[in-house]
């Protein structure tokens, strides 16, 4: 039997996702001309692609549990998770395109955990192809990174549109990848993550944002440009 509910791993979802939340506030001063954060390809690129790998690992290893758990309900559970998450994911994008046109979120994180929320009850019946299938999809994401392409209809499988831009991009190649990974180390993860003890009012803190990441995530934009609006900070 897979362990309940794992602190650790709340906790680390938690660090991940605040993380995630700082840096996007970080994009968006920049982007009202309020901040002048770093410039460089580990604040940019890297930065961001190791905490958004982690919190995906994480979720593979959590969605790994939850089947181990649930038997046949995981399935349809997570199925209406994927519906929940797709009308999310798609106030995010009319939210972007109303406020910030020229960023308009169209393959986001939302997006992509709402998509791959269909894909993981198939992915769960077949733990020994994980292993395989997450180190391709990561190799094919990389090489189609490479490339631009002249159609925008495969943006969310990977295939990145010419002159696309966006504040937020997690196609399916590479990081579905990553989400398959996690589920295949899923169950080394949560056996390791119970034994490590959790305490304290800060890690508290991270506990809660760990088992509310989709409310967070959510959240923390819309109220921040909100604010900067009230504030009369214009849109550059």
């Amino acid at each position: 039997m897979m362990p309940g509910r794992i602190r650790a791993i709340d906790f680390a979802r938690g660090a991940a996702i605040a993380l995630m939340v700082l840096f996007n506030y970080s994009v968006t001063l920049a982007y009202f001309g309020i901040i002048r954060p770093p410039s460089g390809f580990a604040y940019s690129f890297a930065l961001p692609a190791l905490i958004a790998a982690a919190f995906i690992f994480l979720s593979g290893a959590v969605a790994r549990v939850a089947s181990e758990r649930q038997g046949k309900a995981f399935g349809g559970k997570y199925f209406a998770r994927g519906l929940k998450l797709a009308a999310f994911a798609a106030l995010v994008t009319v939210f972007t395109y109303l406020f910030v046109p020229q960023g308009t979120i169209v393959f986001g994180i939302l997006h992509f955990f709402a998509a791959t929320s269909f894909l993981v009850p198939f992915l769960a019946k077949h733990k020994r192809a994980n292993l395989a299938l997450g180190l391709a999809a990561i190799a094919a994401g990389i090489l189609l990174q490479q490339a631009r392409f002249d159609f925008p209809y495969l943006l969310w499988l990977g295939f990145v549109p010419s002159n696309f831009s966006t504040f937020d991009y997690f196609p399916l190649l590479p990081w579905a990848g990553l989400l398959i990974l996690g589920m295949h180390f899923g169950k080394c993860v949560a056996r390791k993550a119970a034994a490590v003890k959790i305490g304290g009012a800060v890690a508290g803190v991270f506990e809660f944002l760990g088992r509310h990441s989709l409310e967070a995530y959510l959240v923390h934009q819309p109220l921040l440009i909100l604010l900067l609006a009230a504030l009369g900070f214009r849109l550059p």
